[in-house]
């Protein structure tokens, strides 16, 4: 028994407070696309060559979504640009009638976005130990970003709690997420959280692999403890995701995607499209516009295999008006985002709130 304690001990060790801290020390801060205006930059690209002009580009394309009266704007993120600096950017664009829609990964609103709502910060890794060091300190890391482990924790049992409060039956992840953020309306310790503000704005968020990220771990605990007391509980529907995001792209007629990443989020909305066919609604359109941001290859797959080209074939997007953009989306982003904001065709934006179509 004396063996078996100090072996936990060992695997175990007490917290070195000083040095989490020490790590711990310099919070990321997130960029305001409203202090500086990207045009000159992104005009002076648009005349250059490779990834420059593809960015001009691109930027053409976001600017002509928002000038589209007829067109719905879905932002859809996979990666980690959020807890990289982009998290402002986000709700800046949410704020100011941006978008209509987001599609996410779960670590990007709940991860990300909501931990932050809480009032939990992401660090600036300046010194990198290594990573057994950092799970000794129970600090979690995202490339040269840090997490506390112990905050996470407690995004995990705010999950949970909010839970614990809702009626025992199923759910898609735009309900539950909106209970994340009227959660954060009334306890929130940030005002600029794109989960907050989209309650706020009735702008409805998705995250179709909802439970792969801090929201699964206290999903379970809900219902585990629920079975173990014989009660009934919630659980999230990810096909009432599927229905519920293809009721606006059928209600919304002509729409515009800006994809940062690939992945689940991208082919979830794209499917949209032919999710409305086989509904016998033939008459709805594929995506008008399309951006997509990507250090991904497609030649390995991990472009969602398929290029906006690509995903033509499928009867998902126009080819017309598209543009890949192959850089890190954090480097490019803030361009992008700024030169929309500085043009103003948002001012002029009917506001759509497609939150209220299940209300």
């Amino acid at each position: 028994m004396t063996d078996s304690l100090t072996k936990t001990a060992a695997a175990n060790p007490p917290i070195n407070d000083t040095r989490k801290a020490e790590l711990l020390s310099t919070e990321v801060e997130h960029i305001d696309i409203t202090k500086f205006d990207a045009r000159p930059i992104v005009e002076a690209m648009r005349k250059m060559s490779f990834t420059s002009r593809d960015l001009g580009r691109a930027t053409d394309i976001y600017n002509q979504m928002l000038a589209d009266p007829e067109c719905t704007i879905f932002l859809v993120i996979a990666g980690s640009t959020s807890a990289g600096g982009c998290m402002d950017l986000y709700a800046e664009l949410l704020r100011n009638n941006m978008i209509d829609g987001v599609v996410a990964t779960g670590a990007t609103i709940v991860d990300m976005d909501f931990f932050e709502g809480l009032g939990h910060k992401h660090y600036q890794a300046l010194e990198i130990p290594d990573d057994d060091t950092l799970r000794s300190l129970y600090i979690d890391r995202i490339y040269d970003t840090y997490i506390d482990e112990e905050d996470l924790q407690n995004v995990d049992h705010t999950i949970f709690e909010i839970a614990e409060t809702l009626e025992p039956r199923p759910y898609s992840s735009r309900e539950f997420i909106r209970a994340m953020g009227k959660y954060l309306v009334e306890n929130g310790k940030k005002e600029n959280s794109l989960v907050k503000l989209a309650y706020e704005h009735d702008v409805p968020i998705f995250c179709p692999a909802f439970t792969d990220s801090s929201a699964g771990f206290g999903l379970v605990k809900h219902q585990v403890d629920a079975m173990k007391a014989g009660r009934p509980y919630m659980t999230i529907d990810s096909v009432a995701d599927f229905r519920e995001l293809t009721d606006i792209k059928i209600a919304a007629g002509t729409t515009g995607l800006l994809m940062i990443g690939g992945g689940v989020p991208k082919n979830f909305i794209q499917d949209t499209v032919v999710c409305a066919e086989i509904l016998g609604h033939e008459d709805v359109a594929v995506h008008k516009y399309a951006v997509q941001i990507t250090v991904a290859d497609v030649r390995d797959g991990a472009c969602s295999s398929s290029t906006l080209q690509e995903a033509a074939s499928w009867g998902k997007v126009n080819t017309g008006i598209e543009q890949m953009v192959f850089a890190e989306a954090g480097s490019v982003m803030p361009l992008l985002a700024s030169d929309a904001y500085h043009r103003g065709h948002w001012k002029t934006r009917a506001k759509r709130a497609w939150g209220k179509l299940f209300a």
